[in-house]
């Protein structure tokens, strides 16, 4: 009888140990496809990001992005009149701001925000998922998933993200960000549905907001997505006074 006992205890423990690398591929293959529904491999957009402070005031900034592969993208401010020209550039977990008549880019980082708000750096030039992290199926519904990934370096800006996606479509719901300590630091929602053309149909809205920065909320409206193929040249520190000529 004991025999038994140890016999099913031992199954046990190899099922729910072979179960963890299982679920982690999936959650993988989730995020791979999650990833490809927000952007094409490589496009160009326009984007407008809002601030909203606490007592109603906001502030409006229009941006003109390209991305190529899974973390090449540089942006051109277009407005407000005071900001326009100015150009940021991320690489990887490298990222610089580039100002008209000021001299060399220089460097930021991905917690830093150059438009101020919720939002960071790493928010508005996100780069895809699966670049940076490593995910599992944390629970799975009828309706969806909750994947939890893991940063896959101390250089990534969130620690940990929880991650909901719809089954049907695969479509990004939400996201909370976590610090290392295992903090909320803020909420990403993802929200009205919008078809970009190209087989491109995904949320146009992406709202924020941070128990850090009670009161203040930060929008980020895709207006325009359009697949555009790059070369390599566009994303460099060279060619940043140069972006605009894109458009």
């Amino acid at each position: 009888m004991k025999t038994v006992k140890l016999y099913k205890l031992v199954l046990i423990a190899f099922f729910l140990f072979a179960a963890g690398p299982v679920f982690a591929v999936e959650g993988n293959q989730i995020l791979k496809q999650v990833d490809e529904k927000l952007m094409p491999e490589s496009y160009e957009s326009y984007r407008k990001l809002i601030n909203e402070e606490p007592n109603g005031k906001k502030k409006e900034y229009t941006f003109f992005s390209i991305k190529k592969g899974l973390d090449k993208i540089a942006m051109y401010y277009l407005s407000p009149a005071s900001e326009k020209g100015r150009a940021t550039l991320r690489l990887g977990e490298n990222m610089w701001l580039y100002i008209p008549n000021v001299g060399k880019p220089i460097r930021i980082t991905s917690m830093q925000s150059i438009t101020g708000g919720v939002f960071n750096n790493a928010d508005i030039m996100q780069v895809d998922y699966q670049s940076e992290y490593n995910a599992s199926i944390a629970e799975e519904t009828k309706k969806g998933y909750l994947l939890e990934l893991k940063a896959k370096n101390k250089t990534v800006a969130y620690d940990k993200l929880k991650m909901w996606v719809a089954k049907e479509g695969l479509v990004l719901e939400k996201i909370e960000c976590y610090g290392g300590s295992g903090m909320l630091i803020k909420t990403l929602e993802f929200k009205e549905m919008k078809d970009f053309g190209e087989g491109l149909a995904r949320p146009s809205v992406i709202e924020t907001h941070s128990p850090l920065y009670k009161g203040y909320r930060s929008y980020m409206i895709y207006q325009k997505i359009k697949s555009r193929k790059f070369s390599n040249e566009v994303f460099s520190l060279n060619y940043l006074p140069k972006l605009g000529e894109l458009r």
